[in-house]
């Protein structure tokens, strides 16, 4: 990395765009960073350690030039010094407290002046870093302040989206099962034991603690999710729990883990029954003492957080089997919320497939429908992978329709080709006749009911097609 010390040119440093190298990578856009500093070479290594971890930066030497460039530019992190000519950096922090309070400010301070760092946090700094700084503090403390933003819109995108969905929370469906589904989590919404979530895949178990915790008395907290199937074996205890610097090789730093980065809120703990069984136990301590040791360390640190977990796994045969500990069961089956599949909830499909189409649907156009014939067909499909499943074969057919409305054809193949309108095995023998009527009546499926499509796709001319029609008795207006 170029440390050089020069006077940056100001006519071509305004911006500098991420490399995204090494470092965090931004999952959508990159945040845009505006470091404040009258020391150029200070100045520059700020900007060159944003870069690393894949930020937008911008560059000012006065409070009154940041100030100006932040009318201009959607700004997420301003670092400051807080010795600046004119204006200093408490007063800047101060004006941007009150004009761009979404901001989060990081400020920097000369070793001897951790007074004026404290007086900045007091006023509503996230973090302050001590000059000289090293490249690797300031990248840790930088790709921190991102995580929290994201994680901060995130949360508060998921309440917006909570409030404004059918059905309590987001969750959608009319049925009876789903209307105990939605009493259940608006009653453990407003308390905070454990909470155990049990369903097939695709049922909408996450959505289900999303709701619990955006409904609740931490809805304002961290919403963190731990997927423990995704996690890598040898890396989980260090991800919950963190790890100080010097723990074990290449622990340059130190991490603090999820369980703390969920400090007042909710910890959600996805397919809890792939956990590791020597990890369990050193779970259960955590919840049971509410303190949490980092790898490495030597004192405990306690945590507040609530717990729900979610498994599609049958926990009680796990038990017995020996592959889940018995009195972690009982920590975290506290109450308990069983989602229904889909095949169980049929009556639910038409809500689901509206609030899909609508989902989907391009924003100039107006809302896709769907015909009578692929609602048929999505209501006698047994869905394995449930509301998940459906989702995808909605998205599927806007993508693939190309008009108002998603015919048969446009919807994934196993609903396009039924088991009843299969192709015949090799040993199983079929009238031409038969083979032709289901050769028809696939090709209308594919076309919507276009019966010119079809004839063309058939190589067979209008006028024969509807002989054919009539020869096999097909209705008309097959869709």
């Amino acid at each position: 990395m170029n440390m050089g010390h020069s006077e940056p040119d100001r006519s071509s440093f305004k911006t500098t765009e991420p490399t995204l190298e090494p470092g965090l990578q931004p999952s959508v856009a990159p945040m845009h960073i505006l470091v404040v500093d009258d020391e150029p070479s200070s100045r520059q290594h700020c900007v060159e350690v944003a870069v690393l971890c894949g930020m937008k930066a911008h560059a000012a030497s006065s409070a009154e030039e940041a100030l100006e460039l932040m009318e201009q530019l959607p700004v997420d992190v301003l670092i400051t010094d807080l010795k600046l000519p004119q204006a200093g950096g408490l007063d800047l922090l101060k004006r941007v407290r009150d004009m761009h309070p979404q901001v989060a400010v990081v400020v920097l301070t000369q070793y001897g002046t951790i007074n004026s760092a404290v007086e900045a946090m007091r006023l509503g700094a996230v973090d302050y870093v001590t000059k000289p700084f090293r490249v690797e503090e300031m990248q840790t403390r930088l790709e921190r302040v991102v995580r929290d933003i994201e994680l901060d819109r995130e949360n508060r995108l998921l309440r917006e989206q909570l409030r404004t969905r059918p059905g309590f929370g987001g969750l959608i469906g009319a049925s009876q099962k789903m209307q105990r589904v939605y009493k259940l989590t608006e009653r453990v919404s407003q308390h905070n034991y454990p909470v155990l979530i049990l369903g097939e895949s695709g049922t909408g178990k996450e959505l289900v603690a999303r709701s619990i915790h955006f409904n609740g008395p931490r809805r304002d907290k961290p919403f963190v999710p731990v997927d423990c199937s995704a996690l890598v074996p040898t890396l989980i205890e260090s991800e919950l729990f963190g790890y100080v610097k010097g723990a074990f090789t290449g622990a340059l730093h130190s991490k603090q883990g999820l369980l703390e980065a969920a400090e007042g809120g909710t910890l959600f703990f996805d397919e809890i029954g792939d956990m590791p069984v020597d990890l369990q136990s050193k779970l259960l301590r955590v919840l049971q003492e509410r303190e949490v040791k980092p790898v490495g360390a030597t004192e405990r640190r306690p945590i507040n957080v609530r717990v729900i977990a979610a498994t599609n796994r049958d926990l009680e045969t796990a038990i017995r089997n020996g592959t889940f500990r018995q009195d972690l069961y009982f920590r975290l089956n506290v109450v308990q919320i069983k989602l229904p599949p889909l095949r169980e909830r049929r009556n639910d499909i038409p809500l689901l497939v509206t609030a899909f189409l609508e989902r989907y649907s391009d924003e100039q156009e107006s809302t896709r429908t769907i015909s009578e014939e692929a609602m048929r067909r999505l209501m006698a499909y047994d869905w394995p992978g449930n509301v998940r499943e459906l989702e995808n074969a909605i998205e599927r057919g806007v993508a693939l329709g190309s008009g108002p409305v998603v015919h048969v054809g446009d919807l994934p193949s196993n609903l396009v080709y039924p088991s009843t309108d299969r192709v015949p095995d090799k040993e199983e023998v079929l009238p031409l006749e038969e083979m032709e009527r289901r050769a028809i009546l696939r090709t209308l499926r594919e076309t919507g009911g276009d019966k010119l499509a079809a004839a063309r796709l058939l190589g067979i001319g209008k006028t024969t097609l509807y002989r054919k029609l009539k020869q096999y008795q097909i209705k008309q207006n097959v869709q």
